[in-house]
């Protein structure tokens, strides 16, 4: 499933591609340690073709999850984007135009098996110091949900972020579950919640109200009450096969196409041409 023509015209649209246009092939969506700041530069004197590329590209990530985290990243600065956001929106055209065939293989599977990976990036945010969670969950091997979004409350450690994330992810396959329920494809239960980080881990399984979790939201503790109910089951994964990791943080090219057979997305490559010519993944590696 892929949004090719949808992509052909929201790339004509940017005015940035001709038949002689030449750009460097970016090797992520956003620039590598990117710190995008409110009003760090001058002020768009028109805003309007901003705020239009970013609605279009927000529609794009219906199938394209390696956007998701640069866009909501730039989505934070529509009310007065500066030259900065201008030059970082552009990085990501040019970086959808390298990648314009991307889309989700959607397979089938013997059985109905949710998944949902949550994770999140501590403090990322450098202006109000608020983390980025995001997850997916994937039924079969397909991913059917995800969301990469900037939490609206500061959190004290790594772990209480990712808690919170874990939170939002439970709060959707239990929407999913009861969707699926009305349509008579009840998923089989408990469903695997994958997480990188033993603390949160610990957080939710221990139901010792103490010193050190008591300052947390009380709908927070969402994901314990699931887990109480059978309704979810934990399963710890190692960081560098944490799916939603691209959901909150930049990685290189090369990384993302890696983790794509787990979010079951691919590269039309016979189809796909950069810069006149075709990649390899050793080119990639070094942009």
């Amino acid at each position: 499933m892929t949004q090719c023509k949808y992509t052909s015209e929201l790339l004509q649209a940017s005015g940035l591609f001709t038949s002689d246009t030449k750009y460097k092939i970016p090797g992520t969506p956003l620039p590598l340690h990117c710190k995008l700041l409110l009003q760090d530069s001058a002020l768009l004197a028109n805003p309007e073709y901003y705020r239009s590329m970013v609605e279009k590209l927000n529609f794009l990530t219906n199938t394209r999850s390696d956007l998701s985290y640069a866009v909501q990243t730039l989505s934070q600065f529509m009310q007065q984007p500066c030259d900065s956001h201008l030059a970082a929106l552009q990085h990501l055209l040019c970086y959808v135009h390298s990648t314009a065939s991307q889309g989700l293989l959607l397979q089938g599977a013997d059985q109905l098996t949710l998944k949902v990976y949550s994770d999140s990036d501590w403090a990322a945010c450098p202006s109000t110091s608020r983390s980025v969670a995001g997850y997916v969950v994937t039924l079969g091997d397909a991913p059917i949900s995800w969301k990469s979004k900037k939490q609206s409350t500061v959190s004290r450690s790594s772990a209480k972020a990712e808690y919170r994330a874990m939170a939002q992810a439970s709060a959707e396959v239990r929407w999913l579950i009861r969707l699926l329920a009305e349509l008579n494809a009840t998923p089989t239960l408990p469903v695997t919640l994958f997480c990188d980080n033993t603390s949160a881990m610990h957080i939710v399984k221990n139901p010792v109200f103490h010193e050190r979790t008591k300052h947390i939201n009380i709908d927070c503790h969402f994901t314990r009450e699931k887990l109480l109910q059978s309704l979810l089951t934990l399963l710890h994964v190692p960081t560098i096969e944490q799916v939603a990791d691209i959901l909150t943080r930049f990685f290189p090219l090369y990384n993302i196409l890696t983790s794509c057979p787990c979010l079951a997305c691919f590269f039309l490559l016979q189809q796909l041409k950069l810069a006149r010519g075709c990649w390899s993944h050793q080119e990639v590696r070094k942009s």
